[in-house]
């Protein structure tokens, strides 16, 4: 069943399912005004089989774990038009927690030690996060996701849910991948962050430019033997909420639409979120970030619908469970990275998440 109606009865329709305990997804692309959902009348958990395959795609960081796939064949799709912003109360400037001591010197301590091994020239970059769970007396996720959707406008903003999985809801700043039916393919390189403080005319420091590089190349270096016509706009600076980052637009062509997989494999896990050389980065990850990543840092979006795919990274996310939320942050470290700074930046970006709870 595909069914455009108003905003109202949308939220009726997803409310309907969540409290029936039922799958769904719920979605607004960046600077869009079209909300879209899928939902399912089972609580049945279909897996990816195949890229060729259609449908919402939910994939976890480890590009071995199983992807989660609402098909287009096995889901109803409801969609409507945001023509105002919501009648929610509006997110407060600041979220003031007790900062987490032991937190903090875990983390700093953590990215002391992937410095250090930066410096055995063993990698150039490895991004390490962490996850902070925050308590609320209650939390009424759709209006969570109104709140996201009114004052992060250019990002991907998602409430996603299976009774087999779990809750998430994010707004991501950084696409993965777009690739539509005459094959032009997009995608970015999104790295560096600051605080924005009411202009984009901002200096950038070494680290950060290195930083942004890294992905960039890397980017590139993966998509070279798989495209044609590639370009590149960048890096320049780009707001994201509170915050500021360095981005680089690249545009492709992609060489046969069989190579959709190859391509999507080939780009994840970016620099962004992993590091480089990517399996010594992984795998410094997993040994030393003392939590499984899940979704967080994966990619989730639309899947060869409508002769095009839609990819964004995980990021700016949340976990849900009863009146915990759980969020995920990180950063990427170089080896002029300063420990300490690395910690300011991850509460700088958990503090965006916190303010729409």
């Amino acid at each position: 069943m595909d069914l455009s109606t108003n905003i109202n009865v949308f939220f009726e329709k997803i409310s309907e399912m969540y409290n029936a305990n039922l799958p769904f997804v719920v979605y607004r692309k960046p600077n869009g005004t079209k909300i879209t959902a899928f939902y399912q009348d089972t609580s049945a958990l279909y897996t990816l089989k195949s890229f060729e395959e259609t449908g919402f795609i939910f994939s976890p960081f480890n590009k071995n774990e199983s992807k989660i796939l609402f098909p287009l064949n096995n889901c109803n799709q409801i969609f409507a038009t945001i023509e105002k912003d919501f009648n929610v109360s509006k997110i407060g400037s600041e979220f003031k927690v007790d900062e987490n001591l032991e937190a903090k010197k875990q983390h700093v301590s953590i990215v002391q030690n992937a410095i250090d091994f930066i410096n055995t020239n063993q990698a150039k970059k490895i991004v390490l996060s962490r996850r902070e769970e925050v308590s609320c007396n209650a939390i009424e996720v759709f209006n969570v996701l109104k709140k996201m959707l009114n004052n992060y406008k250019n990002a991907f903003v998602y409430l996603w849910f299976h009774p087999k999985v779990g809750l998430w809801m994010g707004a991501t700043p950084e696409r993965l991948i777009s690739i539509d039916k005459q094959l032009n393919l997009k995608t970015m390189a999104l790295a560096g962050t600051q605080k924005f403080n009411g202009t984009l005319q901002v200096k950038w420091q070494e680290k950060e430019l290195l930083e942004q590089q890294y992905v960039t190349d890397y980017i590139l270096e993966n998509i070279k033997d798989k495209t044609t016509n590639i370009e590149t706009k960048g890096p320049y600076t780009t707001k994201a909420g509170s915050l500021l980052h360095l981005r680089t637009d690249i545009s492709a062509t992609l060489k046969a639409q069989d190579l959709l997989g190859n391509i999507i494999n080939a780009v994840h896990p970016t620099p962004a979120i992993c590091g480089i050389p990517q399996n010594i980065a992984t795998d410094f990850i997993l040994k030393n970030e003392n939590y499984n990543r899940a979704f967080y840092s994966g990619y989730l979006g639309e899947l060869n619908i409508n002769n095009a795919t839609n990819l964004f990274v995980n990021l700016r996310c949340m976990q849900i469970k009863e009146n915990i939320a759980t969020l995920y942050i990180g950063g990427g470290i170089t080896n002029k990275s300063i420990a300490e700074k690395e910690w300011d930046e991850t509460v700088a970006k958990a503090e965006i998440m916190k303010r729409v709870l």
